[in-house]
């Protein structure tokens, strides 16, 4: 009985230091670089992250006034989606990217639609509690578009709170990210980290 004891308590420590481990390997990846002006580094390799998916609201279904009339390609670090489909929540040091695309035409030899056109800019949210103390949900959202030189800018500065986050914290399904509208999101909650959500039948 005492050996068996001694196994099972063997057991449980290697358990906790398995455990201790991933959550160590969780909180030390990063994927985004802030310089000594507080400003983001404009983040790289981006398209070789978890592709979250390309919501687009156009011109002409709000009559021509669309916040944001161009496709937007949406990309999430691997190690916060391995997380979230761990735990369902965002980790310390998540980071979303926003590709913008231009809407290049609305027919193509399988019908009428919207297809891109080109890349016009580049967007950044990120949840950080070190960095963004203050910010509601700990959500800081950036921009490297630079519209003047047709250029991406090499850093970009946090936007004030009204701009982005007073409208995610009220709109946002879950802490002010939009997976209301990503269902590869949906899917991947608390799914399980050793799980492919794509890889079940269920549709």
């Amino acid at each position: 009985m005492t050996k068996l004891k001694h196994i099972l308590v063997v057991m449980m420590v290697m358990i906790i230091i398995t455990s201790c481990k991933d959550n160590d390997a969780y909180v030390k990846a990063t994927y985004f670089t802030m310089d000594s002006n507080g400003e983001l580094v404009r983040p790289v390799d981006y398209r070789t992250w978890i592709y979250v998916g390309t919501p687009l609201t156009p011109n002409d279904m709000n009559n021509g006034k669309a916040a944001f009339p161009e496709f937007h390609n949406v990309y999430i670090d691997p190690m916060s989606y391995k997380h979230y489909k761990k735990t369902g929540v965002w980790r310390e040091g998540t980071i979303l990217i926003k590709e913008l695309v231009s809407v290049g035409g609305k027919s193509a030899v399988s019908g009428s639609g919207y297809f891109m056109g080109d890349f016009i800019g580049l967007e950044a949210t990120i949840k950080s509690k070190e960095h963004f103390p203050d910010e509601p949900g700990n959500w800081a959202y950036f921009s490297f578009t630079n519209p003047t030189e047709g250029t991406l800018a090499a850093t970009g500065k946090p936007f004030k709170t009204a701009q982005c986050n007073s409208c995610h914290n009220t709109s946002a399904a879950d802490d002010f990210v939009f997976t209301q509208h990503y269902p590869v999101l949906r899917a991947a909650k608390n799914v399980g980290e050793e799980v492919t959500p794509e890889n079940t039948a269920k549709r």
